[in-house]
């Protein structure tokens, strides 16, 4: 793996490379961009993770975690998930293992809290995601999230 590959902190100093960061045009309708998920993440503090993904001196991705979500939102606490929220790879960066870099980084973040599963969704449709996700160790749950299929990683 690349050395000079990690993930940074949103700071007043990358903000701008962050909201830059496109996903391809054939892409848009997939993912919400950068701006939306750092609202996001102001609104949801402690519980967003927001990191920009850096190769050397160049962004070349975004990703959001969420961690220790109550995602059943009855505030009953009874399913409490951490996991993968938004990844956008920029447009010309694809295809070079920015996103399972991601998805791994994430997975550590949550087992280093104490996580056993990593919880994401996707966009249904041949279009979509779900070859990289299933690829990476994923399964369906058979739930839907906001029109979404959830799927889970065990950690273990």
């Amino acid at each position: 793996m690349n050395t000079a590959l990690r993930l940074e902190p949103l700071t007043p100093a990358n903000l701008d490379a962050a909201i830059a960061l496109k996903v391809r045009p054939d892409q848009e309708h997939l993912v919400d961009p950068v701006v939306k998920s750092l609202a996001e993440a102001y609104v949801h503090p402690g519980v967003a993770w927001p990191r920009l993904i850096v190769d050397g001196d160049r962004p070349v991705g975004f990703l959001m975690a969420f961690l220790d979500i109550d995602f059943a939102g009855d505030g009953t606490g009874t399913d409490i998930r951490s996991g993968l929220w938004r990844l956008n790879i920029a447009a010309g960066e694809q295809g070079r293992g920015y996103g399972r870099f991601a998805v791994r980084a994430v997975a550590d973040e949550i087992r280093r809290r104490g996580g056993t599963r990593m919880t994401t969704t996707w966009h249904i449709g041949e279009d979509g995601p779900e070859a990289f996700y299933l690829a990476l160790g994923f399964r369906p749950t058979g739930e839907l999230s906001g029109g979404e299929r959830v799927a889970e990683l065990d950690l273990i």
